[in-house]
């Protein structure tokens, strides 16, 4: 793995530079995977402390936090004090030649600061800059924070996840703060295409709680159609059935029969065609009137084989089956690894250190993970000197509070 900027990525955002003040996850989701497909994304981290989930305490690997790794490969560093004078003008400076910045502030805090988007334009009128916030940057919650819990239960996926009869829930994953990473990225890149077009930059603006939202499009087609919310359903699908998880003797395996076709083949696989035309299941509105009568059946069967030998015979049937893995599983199963899913990093003080590939594959302009998450201030002076500081204003700066360097020793 090299750690040199210099060396040419082959990704399709070679060339685009950006700067990262967002920090935790959703910010950082969208830096990392503009990073993998070749952009420069330089991470600018606040002063005292650098981004919020270092402080994460467990897991760390040699006292470093998996969870901020995880997140900022493919980054360069600095380490900023935005609050001192000669913080602001470091970073006009290096907005000059900027293609985006990224932050996720709460409303005004930027501008307190004299670095808002207006002074930012002036600066350079090409500047994509792209905020990620709880609720966006206008409304009655323009100015309130956001996390990934509050913009589930905003939205109302905590409502119709879990089971039945239990109390709300959250999805396992952080599913807001990473779709809105996704969706910064997706925002980004308009933007970048409208850029090479015109030479104008503009503002992007998403944020948690529209991230939340956009999960919700069965949930929210059912409202508009009847005005009624949707509930809990388990595993099991809204609109089509049997589509859910069902026990098999030895673990859990997901069956997928979102069509006629489906159903009948499952009905084959397992022993009992005359379900095909039981008047209960024979179409899809039945199955969901019945879903219970349904589920109890097809349990019964399915208990009496292993996990293992109901995929075998399902694939054979041509009917979309799988595994519910541990993430353990998941993530070392060949398949996962096939795709490159899990990539090795080298990091100064963690070591050999695994991580998540990227989920994008070009034919012909490779994404790559060549840089590990970088320690904090750790190219603060390198920085500089490539935006034009000597090693005596670079000294004078780290003298004064308005940087810091890393201590890699």
């Amino acid at each position: 793995m090299s750690d040199s900027h210099t060396t040419s990525h082959p990704g399709p955002l070679a060339g685009m530079r950006v700067l990262e003040l967002a920090q935790i996850m959703a910010g950082p989701t969208c830096g990392m995977m503009l990073a993998d497909m070749g952009a420069d994304v330089i991470k600018v981290e606040k002063l005292p402390g650098g981004d919020d989930s270092r402080g994460y305490r467990e897991p760390r690997i040699n006292g470093v936090s998996a969870p901020f790794m995880i997140l900022n490969r493919n980054k360069r560093g600095i380490a900023l004090n935005l609050k001192h004078p000669k913080g602001r003008d470091i970073l006009l400076r290096m907005v000059k030649d900027a293609d985006v910045l990224t932050e996720n502030y709460r409303r005004g805090t930027l501008e307190k600061l004299g670095l808002g988007y207006d002074t930012l334009k002036e600066v350079n009128p090409g500047l994509i800059y792209c905020s990620v916030s709880g609720y966006g940057r206008n409304g009655p919650y323009g100015d309130k924070g956001g996390f990934d819990l509050i913009a589930q239960g905003f939205s109302g996926l905590m409502s119709v996840t879990g089971e039945p009869g239990r109390p709300p829930a959250k999805t396992g994953n952080s599913v807001a703060d990473i779709n809105a990473g996704i969706l910064a990225v997706t925002g980004i890149l308009a933007a970048y295409v409208h850029k090479q077009r015109t030479g104008q930059g503009q503002v992007v603006d998403t944020s948690l709680m529209e991230a939340a939202l956009q999960q919700t499009y069965w949930h929210a087609a059912i409202y508009f159609a009847t005005g009624q919310s949707a509930g809990p359903t388990g595993s099991a699908h809204l609109l089509a059935a049997p589509y859910q998880a069902f026990q098999a003797s030895d673990g859990w395996i997901n069956i997928g029969g979102a069509n006629q076709a489906n159903w009948e083949r499952i009905a084959d696989v397992l022993g009992h065609p005359e379900w095909r035309s039981d008047p209960r299941f024979k179409d899809n509105d039945g199955r969901m009137a019945n879903l219970h009568t349904l589920t109890e059946a097809m349990g019964a069967v399915l208990r009496t084989r292993t996990r293992d030998e109901w995929i075998a015979a399902f694939d054979a049937a041509g009917v979309p089956v799988g595994p519910v893995h541990s993430i353990g599983e998941a993530l070392t199963h060949p398949q996962t690894l096939a795709r490159d899913m899990v990539v090795e990093v080298d990091h100064p003080k963690a070591g050999k250190t695994r991580a998540l590939g990227c989920p994008i594959h070009f034919s012909e302009t490779p994404t790559r993970v060549d840089r590990h998450a970088p320690m904090l201030g750790e190219h603060s002076r390198d920085l500089l000197k490539e935006y034009g500081y000597s090693d005596a204003e670079i000294d004078g700066f780290v003298a004064d509070g308005v940087i810091e360097e890393a201590h890699t020793g």
